[in-house]
């Protein structure tokens, strides 16, 4: 998606090399467009050495088994986004545990993907029939028979072969840090 008038003050856009990359910059004020970028979460959720997988409505990925995730609100940190987005999609209730894996597709939008190691706390997965019509707790040996994505059995190895490494949420170092937030 190309920007063509200034967010600022609504200027016509204009082509200007700016670090070595021609972007779009508005001649009336200091406004440059910087790209166009996304940022999605997934989880990764065993209950009893079963993964909560959801069968997508639509695409990217319609028909597709995968592991429930979605993009993040603006003014929403990417733990918020992650719980929010699986008890939309399942009815699941799960705590952040650890980043596990992020995944980065530069392109025409720049997609990152953060991956979470959820701990199940509660529900039944009942799919939200808005962006999945199914959802349940699969086994490696009953994903073998469902149509799930490549991208969820990569994410699914990381998991099911879990040696307990990734990132956790600094809690120490987030106080004093001007609404940034460290995952080490």
């Amino acid at each position: 998606m190309n920007s063509n008038f200034c967010m600022n003050c609504g200027q016509a856009l204009e082509d200007r090399e700016i670090g070595g990359e021609v972007r779009r910059a508005c001649p009336e004020c200091s406004f440059v467009h910087w790209g166009n970028y996304s940022v999605g979460v997934g989880a990764l959720v065993m209950k009893d050495n079963k993964l909560l997988l959801v069968r997508r409505m639509h695409d990217p990925g319609k028909g597709k088994w995968t592991n429930p995730g979605g993009f993040i609100e603006q003014h929403e940190t990417i733990e918020s986004t992650i719980v929010r987005e699986v008890m939309e999609e399942t009815g699941v209730t799960v705590k952040v545990n650890r980043i596990i894996g992020l995944g980065d597709k530069p392109g025409s939008v720049h997609h990152t993907y953060i991956t979470f190691v959820m701990d199940y706390v509660s529900g039944e997965p009942k799919a939200d029939g808005i962006e999945v019509d199914k959802a349940g707790f699969y086994s490696i040996e009953e994903m073998k028979e469902l149509n799930v994505a490549d991208f969820t059995w990569r994410l699914a190895q990381l998991v099911i072969n879990d040696n307990h490494q990734g990132f956790q949420l600094n809690e120490k170092i987030n106080a004093p840090a001007n609404g940034y937030r460290l995952w080490r």
